[in-house]
């Protein structure tokens, strides 16, 4: 796949970017996040009955992150990772269980619908099946009028008409797409409805939800540079949330690693591709496929599969499938996240890395 990199996007410098404290701050760094989660969960009550008790199950497990103007964070993981229930608990479209979500120095974590509206349309979702989020009864031009009437944007039938038509050429679609049905358009077609619905808002913020899994590898390309584009000149930021860590190195200048609910390493992208400091970590990327020879890594096959969110192991949650296990310590004790090395803006959670 062929992807043109915007600014800044495709891969770092090995050093990455200036480490963050507790409130966000770098390092040398005054730049405030954009988005900016501290010790996030999402905890469901699942089960339970007149004779045996619900049990609990952490979807989002203490997750701290940061997204800047302007910069692409990837997150990848297996299916089951948390990563889709961590995207939308950061809008608020699914609420917290305990945590704190700071939206351009605004903390948004417990405003009421009323008083999270105003800031609601600088965040916007892009979601994974790009026919299953349209309503097959609404034309595209409905479809794409929606948003702008719900938040108040635009008042005259001609205004909100022109913003349409401006909508649909900024993904690339003609203006008469607007007269059409979901069902008369192809699934890259769709993806740039998508894209335009969440561009409607004028966003600052945009939760990348697997936009590009659904689709033909032919057409992967065409939306990724379509969003790369769209970043450079909306200075947009995104939070890419994907499975595909070919497109996320691509895409990202920083990537987050999640397994069952926790984040077990994040660095700059050229970092954490070529060091690779968690076991799990070390397992996905060797299982992406390689066009040269040379480039080609041992592929680390895992043993049995991610553990029930409902029953997680005790220690740290990948000790059971981690052929560097440490017993004694990984099977009773949760390891944070920690630099390796000190102030290089790579963190791994692991008790025994490799380094």
């Amino acid at each position: 796949m062929t992807v043109s990199r915007g600014p800044g996007a495709g891969r770092p410098s090995a050093d990455g970017r200036p480490s963050l404290d507790a409130r966000g701050a770098g390092e040398g760094d005054r730049s405030a996040p954009l988005m900016r989660v501290e010790r996030l969960s999402k905890v469901y009550r699942a089960g339970g009955s007149l004779f045996a008790p619900s049990k609990l199950l952490r979807a989002v497990d203490d997750v701290s992150l940061y997204v800047r103007e302007g910069e692409t964070v990837g997150l990848v993981g297996e299916s089951g990772s948390g990563k889709t229930t961590l995207g939308r608990t950061i809008l608020r479209l699914i609420e917290p269980t305990v945590g704190r979500i700071v939206f351009d120095g605004v903390e948004i974590t417990h405003l009421s619908e009323r008083a999270l509206r105003p800031l609601r349309k600088k965040m916007q979702l892009t979601f994974q099946d790009p026919y299953a989020s349209l309503d097959p009864r609404m034309t595209i031009g409905d479809t794409l009028a929606e948003p702008i009437h719900i938040h108040e944007l635009l008042r005259s039938a001609s205004e909100i008409e022109a913003k349409v038509a401006d909508l649909l050429e900024r993904v690339g679609l003609r203006p008469d797409f607007m007269h059409r049905l979901p069902y008369e358009l192809s699934g890259g077609q769709r993806q740039r409805v998508g894209i335009a619905r969440a561009l409607a808002t004028e966003p600052k913020f945009i939760v990348c939800d697997e936009p590009v899994s659904a689709l033909d590898v032919s057409i992967q390309a065409q939306i990724v540079n379509l969003l790369l584009e769209l970043q450079e000149t909306y200075r947009l930021s995104y939070l890419f949330v994907s499975h595909d860590l070919k497109v996320v190195e691509y895409v990202s200048q920083r990537v987050m690693v999640m397994y069952l609910g926790r984040i077990v390493e994040v660095a700059a992208t050229a970092s954490l591709f070529e060091r690779r400091l968690h076991p799990y970590t070390r397992a996905l990327v060797s299982a992406v496929p390689v066009p040269d020879p040379t480039r080609r890594s041992l592929r680390v096959v895992l043993e049995g599969e991610p553990a029930s969110p409902l029953s997680p192991p005790s220690g740290c949650s990948f000790h059971p499938r981690c052929p560097r296990a440490l017993r004694g310590t990984c099977d009773t004790e949760v390891p944070e996240l920690r630099e390796l090395p000190p102030r290089s803006g790579h963190r791994v959670a692991c008790f025994n890395p490799h380094v």
